[in-house]
């Protein structure tokens, strides 16, 4: 079989279709947190420091390696360990979600942070099993072209709070629309009753002891503490700068001039698509570069993406300029999240599933979840141009690490 053939095979696979349902389920909840819930929040008239502190609601992301044992070492019910927790979860996030509508952000704004931490939480839990099925599902071979399919189908479900609810939002009751936004998990939630429990490697954890040692000691023996903490580093880092860069996006781009309506139309579309050719261009392309010099490429074109926004911050409210910079933005991440997905996967025991993909996954989530919460605060201070050449400049401390993590002449499968 050829190479060509053996890549629209990993894509056209049952596994690939189970990969686009779960990651559209996995998405769906945090890009409501970032785009929907700000823009809902900054349209009753919160201002952008209240707005940065709302990034702490999604603390979750990054302490759930802490529970990702339990899920690990229990399950319940007749759908089995990765199922029952992936069902529980969706279900739990559609009643959330819809839920969190009801509330009045002029009066009841405290409420509203409890239940966004809700759905964080919920969020994060399901990430951690759904992550644990999809390496578990793909065999090693297919973890770069699976992962692309995986985020391409996350940023698809950014296209529904992202733009259709910010449409719905302008015609139509801020309740009605949390609802029919909610109702885009239930196809993740059939997606989970009729598929099949992965085979699982080795004999599931006998203890809570077992479920919490032996993946954090697994991971430090394998290449020393030194070596732990090299990767756990790069991890925290690699995607620091443009995740700082779009902490804000939604509200940058109202403090720009554009309508809701635009935002919805121009910038959250031309980018999913620009992020959904990023994610394809990188899944295909990693087959024949390999995992470590997609790192390297998809790495720097990533993060000099990040410059485009300080241009539109200098042009002004110009639809052209806003549609291109945010395609080439999205571009360059969808090519490195490819990449960086992969790679994460590509260093979890597959005997450790849950809890090490939770370890690796809640490291990335930390500059999206404290760090950014600063970043109302940095804008304020230095304003939007300043503070995108510093999301610049902090996008290089990862890159600087990948001549150890992945030295550019080891090719990696």
């Amino acid at each position: 079989m050829t190479p060509t053939a053996a890549t629209w095979h990993s894509y056209l696979n049952r596994r690939a279709l189970i990969c686009i349902f779960l990651g559209f389920s996995s998405g769906l909840p945090l890009f409501i947190l970032l785009s929907l819930l700000q823009a809902w929040l900054s349209k009753s008239g919160l201002n952008v420091k209240a707005l940065g502190l709302f990034a702490l609601v999604m603390f979750p992301y990054t302490w759930k390696f802490l529970w990702s044992p339990l899920m690990d070492r229990y399950h319940f019910g007749p759908l089995g360990r990765r199922r029952g927790w992936m069902a529980l979860t969706q279900l739990a996030l559609f009643l959330t979600i819809g839920g969190m509508g009801m509330f009045d952000p002029m009066v009841q704004i405290t409420q509203i942070a409890f239940m966004a931490s809700l759905i964080a939480f919920l969020s994060a839990s399901q990430d951690i099993v759904v992550d644990a099925y999809r390496r578990e599902i793909l065999p090693d071979n297919e973890q770069g072209l699976g992962s692309a399919i995986y985020v391409n189908a996350y940023k698809v479900s950014g296209m529904v709070p992202g733009a259709l609810s910010l449409i719905l939002a302008d015609v139509m009751p801020w309740q009605a629309v949390f609802w029919i936004t909610a109702a885009f998990m239930l196809p993740g939630l059939l997606c989970t009753l009729v598929i099949k429990e992965p085979d699982v490697y080795g004999a599931p954890p006998k203890s809570l002891r077992e479920a919490v040692v032996f993946p954090f000691r697994e991971f430090v023996l394998r290449d020393g503490l030194q070596g732990a903490l090299l990767v756990l580093s790069f991890i925290l880092f690699y995607k620091l700068g443009d995740s700082m860069a779009t902490a804000l996006a939604t509200k940058f781009y109202i403090d720009l001039g554009f309508s809701m309506t635009q935002i919805g139309v121009i910038a959250k579309t031309t980018g999913l698509w620009a992020s959904i050719a990023g994610g394809v261009v990188g899944g295909v392309w990693m087959v024949k570069l390999g995992i470590n010099r997609g790192l390297w490429i998809f790495g720097a074109v990533q993060a000099i993406a990040i410059l485009g926004f300080a241009w539109l911050a200098q042009t002004g409210a110009d639809k052209l300029v806003l549609a291109s910079v945010i395609g080439f933005e999205a571009f360059g991440v969808g090519l490195g999240t490819a990449a960086f997905v992969a790679y994460i996967a590509k260093t979890t025991d597959p005997r450790y599933t849950a809890t090490q993909f939770a370890l690796f996954t809640s490291l990335s989530a930390v500059p999206r979840t404290f760090i950014n919460a600063s970043v109302g605060f940095i804008v304020a201070e230095m304003g939007w141009f300043a503070f995108f050449i510093l999301c610049f400049l902090l996008a290089l401390p990862g890159m600087m690490m990948l001549p150890k993590i992945a030295p550019w002449n080891e090719q990696r499968a």
